[in-house]
């Protein structure tokens, strides 16, 4: 056999268990790591989606636990706990929806208070309209 087909194949051999190598160590890194950190980019996201309805007057309590829950994903995340960083990166997005549905209830509530409040005045300017004929 030649040399040059030799070298070749060699080469061919080394490349191919090089990069055989590269996907078992990048498979090996951490399966957990990637879900962990799109939870908590979630999150972040269901955070600033609640902020953004009015969660921080609106629904207190609920919009602090949000992101309480995120910043403990984070600092999880940063430690390499990648299990408690989803985890908690789950919690703060069901914190966060909670949080933004509250805020568009009350806001709901409000916009259906002041539309009594104005269909009680139309009735009372229609009776008193009426009871002067």
């Amino acid at each position: 056999m030649p040399k040059q087909s030799t070298d070749s194949q060699l080469s061919l051999l080394l490349r191919v268990g090089a990069a055989a190598a590269v996907l078992t160590l990048a498979a090996c890194a951490s399966p957990e790591r990637t879900p962990a950190t799109a939870a908590v980019a979630v999150s972040h996201n269901a955070v600033e989606n609640a902020v953004s309805a009015g969660a921080p007057e609106l629904a207190p309590q609920e919009i602090n636990a949000a992101r309480d829950k995120m910043m403990r994903a984070n600092q999880a995340l940063a430690a390499k706990d990648y299990k408690l960083a989803r985890e908690l990166a789950v919690q703060a997005q069901a914190d966060a929806k909670l949080a933004q549905s509250k805020a568009a209830s009350a806001k709901a509530t409000a916009a259906a208070d002041a539309l009594n409040a104005d269909l009680r005045v139309l009735r009372q300017e229609v009776d008193r309209a009426n009871s002067g004929q």
